[in-house]
């Protein structure tokens, strides 16, 4: 990161920040994208039984690295006061927490997982494939909680084409490693779907890995010597971080959940519609890395701006990632209405199951709309380092707004299904209205409270 002074030298650096954190998100995504899609290539059950894995898992995986994503605000701050000797303790302290919270969510796992599973009264095939598919998962929590903290590190000093190279690289491994368990190759017994869970915990050993080797040999990560002279775990610096951290997974968990919560209430429904329903969700949840990936470039550079008290500067940058995702949401909007049908067959070669499929992607082309206008706002308040209020707007709009609604329609309109969906947008809509508001009350605030600093 560095100071700018014109618009264009914003535009330049955000989106110098901005596409290798795209090209991340997206890839990180793309390995829950392949789990599927070749799992549903495996068959019906096996698609649904990732599905159900995959709500389960992702909610709490994105809840969690909330938490994780709060040393990057922190490191931003730190960078733009120029208090650069402060920062490799900061990411040790990280690290330790990231290994607790890693263990805390494997105890609940193996507590939780068998109820769970049985409250939903699954198909006895799709429930074992799902358990296992955690099971075998969970074996890599660890290492990918260590390269998330490691990551937030990286990105928040600006350099996110070391994030997106590691990301690159682990990409094809892990669609190599989905070949081979998923299909049974080079001597293996096919495992379907609970292969997918074997591929991907192994893929995130690797990255891990590739991630520590990048931390120590490479400039300039190595000159701030993080895993060199530990300290010992200090409660104060885990607190700092938890107290930005928390509400950050809180509300990512109540927008990812919202979405599994869904997914689970229609497990009433036929594989075919479980099915169809997560191939939609799933190629959106694709399409909604753009604006998480221009949220978390607002986060970087507003975060930066703030540290070093040049509120303008800061506003700038939020003007220019929420306009520039909603751009992009429309054309996604219009690049997915035109080749949904080759969206859809992407799943399935099942004619039924891709005329379904086809139908849930119209509702998620309208929701990735409200998505791509909430998520840089969201970037932008934790840049602000104002996370309270965001966990509350998430809650009301998700939980008592949007998934009420849904149930409403999908129980007692002809809707059904789909209800679920309008439910959403209406949540994602209400929220997003409310970001909006939020953001301009915390500009105005950040510069009153800079012009009485100047005044006294």
């Amino acid at each position: 990161m560095y100071q700018t002074d014109t618009l264009k030298q914003k535009i330049k650096l955000f989106f110098i920040i901005f596409f290798p954190i795209l090209v991340t998100q997206v890839s990180l995504n793309l390995m829950t994208f392949f789990d599927t899609v070749m799992s549903g290539r495996a068959g019906a059950e096996d698609l649904a039984g990732v599905a159900i894995g995959s709500s389960l898992w992702i909610p709490v995986f994105t809840g969690i690295n909330g938490i994780l994503l709060a040393i990057t605000p922190i490191v931003a701050h730190l960078l733009g006061a120029k208090e650069n000797e402060s920062i490799s303790k900061k990411i040790q302290q990280a690290i330790y927490l990231s290994v607790g919270l890693a263990l805390v969510v494997i105890l609940l796992g193996a507590l939780l997982l068998n109820p769970i599973l049985n409250m939903m009264q699954l198909e006895s095939n799709v429930e074992h494939i799902a358990k296992y598919y955690l099971i075998t998962l969970s074996t890599g929590i660890i290492p990918l909680f260590i390269f998330n903290t490691i990551r937030s590190f990286i990105d928040a000093l600006g350099q996110t084409r070391a994030s997106m190279v590691i990301i690159l690289i682990s990409l094809p491994i892990n669609i190599f490693l989905n070949y081979i368990f998923i299909f049974g190759k080079l001597g293996l017994p096919a495992m379907g779907g609970i292969g997918a869970g074997i591929a991907t915990a192994l893929t995130y050993w690797i990255t891990c890995i590739i991630a520590t080797i990048i931390l120590v040999k490479i400039h300039p990560f190595r000159t701030y010597h993080v895993l060199s002279n530990w300290s010992k775990p200090v409660i104060k610096d885990w607190l700092e971080q938890l107290k930005i951290g928390v509400p950050i997974g809180f509300a990512i968990f109540f927008e990812t959940s919202i979405f599994s919560a869904v997914t689970l209430l229609m497990s009433e429904y036929n594989t075919n519609t479980i099915a169809a329903h997560q191939a939609a969700m799933n190629f959106a949840s694709l399409l909604y890395m753009i604006p998480l990936s221009v949220g978390i470039a607002l986060t970087i550079t507003v975060g930066f701006e703030v540290g070093a008290k040049r509120m303008h500067d800061a506003k700038i940058y939020g003007l220019i990632g929420i306009s520039g995702g909603i751009f992009i949401a429309m054309f996604n909007g219009v690049i997915l209405y035109i080749f949904r049908d080759g969206v859809a067959g992407l799943y399935n070669s099942d004619p039924d199951l891709i005329a379904l499929t086809v139908q849930f992607i119209g509702f998620a082309i309208v929701f990735q709309v409200a998505d791509a206008f909430a998520a840089p706002i969201q970037g932008a308040l934790r840049g602000y380092k104002d996370v309270n209020m965001t966990l509350v707007i998430a809650l009301v709009s998700y939980w008592v707004i949007g998934l009420p609604t849904g149930w409403l329609l999908a129980n007692f309109t002809s809707l059904e299904p789909f209800g679920y969906w309008v439910g959403i947008i209406v949540g994602l809509s209400a929220g997003a209205i409310a970001l909006l508001g939020r953001l301009l009350f915390i500009q105005k605030r950040y510069r009153e409270k800079l012009q009485n600093s100047s005044a006294s």
